[in-house]
């Protein structure tokens, strides 16, 4: 089974906000298994842990970068583009050779490229 890690924006100045981002991404993970995969979504790993454990940004972001180099591709979901941390993770997948995704369609296509079809 593929790997896929779910990029895309998590903080928020509105509590709201950040929430409406989780669950995005938790749409979008689920969207990953259903179609064969596995998801790794930060979003739920970390589930509002920034302000309860006073550790720096940096210290979330390192373990995601982490992360992401154990992983076969990585989703960029809407809103990815507007998100330093998923700029930066990006960037990561692309030094360490990852495939990247932009769209339910390619998430698909990279998901079923090599299985065998019953005939």
């Amino acid at each position: 089974m593929k790997i896929i890690y779910v990029a895309g924006p998590y903080r928020n100045p509105s509590e709201h906000m950040v929430l409406k981002n989780i669950m995005a991404a938790r749409d979008k993970a689920l969207f990953v298994w259903r179609n064969g995969g596995v998801a790794i979504c930060p979003h739920l790993n970390t589930f509002f842990m920034g302000g309860a454990f006073e550790l720096p940004d940096k210290t979330w972001l390192d373990g995601d970068l982490e992360i992401i180099r154990r992983c076969d591709a990585i989703w960029m979901i809407p809103g990815w583009e507007g998100s330093g941390g998923s700029k930066r993770e990006e960037e990561e997948a692309k030094l360490y050779g990852l495939k990247r995704l932009y769209s339910e369609q390619q998430v698909i296509t990279y998901l079923t490229e090599g299985r065998m079809t019953d005939a």
